[in-house]
């Protein structure tokens, strides 16, 4: 890929396309800065002050790395290597404090499983997540995307973690994936306001990579407890992220998908659960839309014998 410039918007897309696929989605500031052009000056602006420095010292000949010896001890070096006096170099800024990222442990999953089990109502779940710094994907994530939909509804949806536009809008499925599962939900004559849609992971990893098995495990409690609390008569995952965490299976999702599973609540309570692919899956592999189809009807046939 050649260098992008003004005059060639080809390169310009390639060079977009390229950070798209490495994750890059957001810009850090409205307008580009140029690092270079600003740190030319700044050396520019040294130079004089250092070889003014060096022509006093009466070592223009001496490499400024070589030290000097006196006396058999080694001579004090110089406060800072631009060759300005200690009196001359001014105090360093204070950086802000930043909160830090948890490394996921043991302890984390734990709390999460403590703070989930005291919810007795969906808005104190919501709360608890919100105020639990246990892990490391809320550093980076904008916004906690905890559900949307009607809690009162017989179906729930359960889809692996948010993607860009769910994490600016603080909602599931929102983006073209979200656009999909509303097609299909009303290809079975359900929308937004009769089905209750959330994730497995409530923030967004960074990039969209995939969660790793810790943080899995950390978020697994919050998402448990929220279909306790919902109690919904029918549950289908969207996925095999979702499907494996919620199944306890370690099949693909190929294999489960159209075959009808259990999840058991911790209270004991059993839901009939439909694994299924995935929107966004869909999306790259639209032959698939028809073993999704499938799966949709029998949900369908589900929630009206239950």
């Amino acid at each position: 890929m050649t260098a992008a410039s003004p005059n060639n918007p080809i390169d310009i897309a390639e060079l977009l396309a390229f950070y798209a696929s490495t994750g890059v989605d957001e810009a850090v500031e409205d307008t580009p800065v140029n690092r270079f052009a600003e740190a030319r000056p700044k050396q520019a602006e040294r130079a004089p002050v250092q070889a003014a420095t060096v022509r006093e010292s009466g070592h223009e000949g001496r490499p400024a790395s070589e030290p000097r010896f006196e006396a058999g001890r080694a001579a004090e070096r110089p406060a800072a290597s631009t060759g300005l006096d200690a009196r001359q170099v001014p105090d360093a800024p204070r950086r802000p404090t930043l909160t830090t990222a948890t490394v996921p442990d043991e302890g984390q999953i734990k709390l999460a499983g403590q703070l989930a089990a005291s919810a007795s109502t969906l808005d104190e779940l919501r709360q608890h997540m919100a105020a639990f710094d246990g892990c490391n994907l809320k550093f980076t994530a904008k916004n906690l995307v905890f559900a949307d939909g009607n809690p009162n509804a017989d179906l729930m949806l359960v889809g692996e973690a948010p993607g860009r536009d769910e994490d600016l809008e603080g909602l599931p499925f929102v983006g073209r994936s979200g656009r999909l599962l509303d097609s299909m939900l009303a290809a079975i004559g359900l929308d937004r306001t009769s089905a209750y849609i959330a994730n497995v992971i409530p923030w967004r990893p960074p990039g969209n990579r995939t969660p790793t098995p810790h943080e899995t495990e950390i978020c697994r409690p919050f998402i448990e407890r929220q279909i306790e609390l919902v109690n919904p008569k029918v549950l289908v995952n969207l996925g095999g992220p979702s499907a494996k965490t919620l199944l306890n299976t370690t099949e693909g999702i190929l294999r489960l998908r159209g075959n009808w599973r259990a999840h058991t609540t911790a209270s004991g309570t059993v839901i009939p659960a439909m694994p299924t692919l995935h929107p966004a899956y869909l999306l790259r592999t639209p032959a698939h839309k028809k073993l999704a189809w499938r799966d949709f009807l029998e949900v369908k046939a589900k929630l009206k014998m239950s």
